[in-house]
């Protein structure tokens, strides 16, 4: 049985490592992204009664979804992920850019195949080219989010400005194809030339995104989760600091 003060780590299923905190008394899990023990609980991801953690069993703290969007504000044009995508946007011409990568016109080769995912009877991810205009928009519309490129009509190359995503990569989509809702965290703007615009990027949430899916739990670069860990670790020290105080 564990001790109220102690923690140990756990691979959850396609995310990177979670803190996992067990209460022996109520079996509860608080999920953290710091070793700090005990967890501050106004900065924890969140409690789970099972491990892995659904969308079920999941219980998120409302705090961590601000911490993290003010983190991928600041930091997710640095992230070396999506500066790739970016300046993939600018190398290809007339193509449009989603959170998986870049989509090529219909009539690339890497287009000449049909989604697998599609025809084995599941819901098939919306690509990023001109026939997925209004799919985005009609997800963000209802939560008020960014909706990214598709959404709001950017396009890559040919020196005309767009969107790139930040998504979850817990379930990174096909070449091609943009995040679920569910996965993306927001949007970047870019330039033609591939230039994030106004050095940050104009970054918008997308309202829309989901720490806990069936398809694994929160899952950050690791660029971005080092920027949001060094965030919460800030933040303890000032809770710890308050603490002390009192």
């Amino acid at each position: 049985m564990l001790c109220p003060n102690q923690a140990i780590v756990l691979q959850l299923t396609r995310s990177p490592l979670q803190y996992v905190h067990t209460d022996p008394i109520t079996s509860t899990h608080t999920l953290t992204l710091t070793p700090t023990t005990p967890p501050v609980r106004s900065l924890a991801l969140g409690t789970t009664s099972t491990v892995p953690p659904t969308p079920n069993s999941f219980r998120e703290n409302p705090a961590s979804q601000g911490i993290l969007q003010s983190v991928l504000a600041a930091h997710a044009v640095h992230d070396p992920a999506v500066q790739s995508q970016a300046a993939a946007y600018a190398s290809q011409a007339g193509s449009m850019l989603g959170g998986g990568g870049v989509v090529f016109p219909s009539n690339h080769p890497s287009q000449q195949h049909n989604n697998s995912a599609k025809q084995a009877g599941k819901r098939s991810r919306p690509s990023s080219g001109p026939a997925s205009v209004g799919k985005a928009a009609s997800h963000s519309s209802s939560t008020g989010g960014a909706g990214g490129a598709s959404a709001q009509g950017g396009s890559g190359g040919a020196g005309r400005g767009g969107w790139v995503h930040v998504s979850d990569q817990r379930n990174p989509p096909d070449y091609g194809r943009i995040a679920w809702p569910e996965d993306m965290f927001g949007s970047v703007e870019v330039d033609g030339r591939g230039q994030f615009v106004a050095g940050n990027g104009n970054y918008q949430e997308s309202g829309t995104y989901r720490m806990c899916t069936n398809e694994g739990f929160l899952g950050l670069s690791p660029y971005l989760r080092e920027k949001v860990v060094e965030r919460l670790k800030v933040l303890e020290a000032q809770e710890r600091a308050k603490e002390e105080e009192n």
